[in-house]
């Protein structure tokens, strides 16, 4: 099996595990409360933590790498989105853009908030749209700089 096959593989994986929990573990209702207790710090009502989102939204972070075909100039990767539609299609309408940045030498790298139910959606828009213009990666995220910031602040306490 080939790397590249199994490094997707193991985000598909991963995917399914942040969409759906994992499929392999039945918990009851009051350890799946317990877990999320522990693992998420508390937010005060006054100071919402930023990234985290409230319990009983079914969305999650979806940062997606759009790499360059170094073997296209801009413009005709432009060119080629533009007709495929791209720019029209992704994100589709109502899909949350967290952030988009354009790393040197890779592409762009945009994470979305996406609904659990629309996660197909987004899909098909990079399927139908980017692909030849750009190769694309999906990884499911999480906020973690607030946390970070508490562990250094506490000495990972």
């Amino acid at each position: 099996m080939s790397k590249s096959l199994i490094r997707r593989s193991v985000v598909c994986a991963a995917l399914v595990v942040a969409v759906v929990g994992n499929p392999f573990v039945i918990r009851s209702a009051a350890a799946q409360m317990q877990t999320a207790q522990i693992t998420q710090p508390p937010a005060t009502a006054a100071s919402p933590q930023p990234g985290l989102v409230p319990a009983g939204d079914d969305t999650f972070l979806l940062t997606i790498f759009l790499r360059h075909d170094e073997s296209k100039p801009l413009p005709k990767i432009n060119d080629e989105l533009r007709a495929q539609g791209y720019f029209k299609t992704f994100p589709p309408p109502g899909i949350e853009v967290v952030s988009w940045y354009v790393m040197m030498g890779i592409g762009q790298v945009v994470t979305l908030r996406v609904p659990a139910s629309r996660l197909r959606e987004v899909n098909r828009a990079i399927e139908t749209t980017a692909w030849g213009g750009y190769r694309t990666e999906f990884y499911p995220t999480y906020d973690y700089k607030a946390v970070a910031e508490k562990m250094r602040a506490t000495d990972g306490r």
